[in-house]
């Protein structure tokens, strides 16, 4: 059994139990967050997706917050003598899936 969500313009892939890492949600570690837009959900009675979707919920628990690995990001033009580097590390929440509904 999994469904797919949707959360902060990105589709994950999920099922009871994982965890999953997604951008950041506002809540302390221990807040049930419900994820509204469910694209798709598979289970025993079959495949529901598009209009049958529309109504279900996925609910989780956030267990912590954290940041990604950094990234660095590194310009140059050859022979030019121009060089700049940036780095980035993205915030993430990671959720407990609990159950779909």
């Amino acid at each position: 059994m999994y469904a797919v969500i949707e959360t902060a313009g990105k589709q994950f892939r999920v099922a009871p139990g994982e965890l999953v890492r997604v951008d950041t949600i506002s809540g302390e570690p221990g807040t049930e967050v419900e994820f509204g837009k469910v694209l798709m959900l598979s289970g025993d009675s079959g495949i529901k997706a598009g209009a049958d979707a529309a109504g279900l919920k996925v609910t989780g628990v956030i267990t912590k917050h954290g940041r990604g690995a950094k990234v660095i990001v590194f310009k140059f033009k050859r022979k030019k003598q121009y060089k700049r580097t940036q780095g980035h590390r993205q915030n993430y929440t990671e959720v407990k899936v609990n159950a779909f509904a």
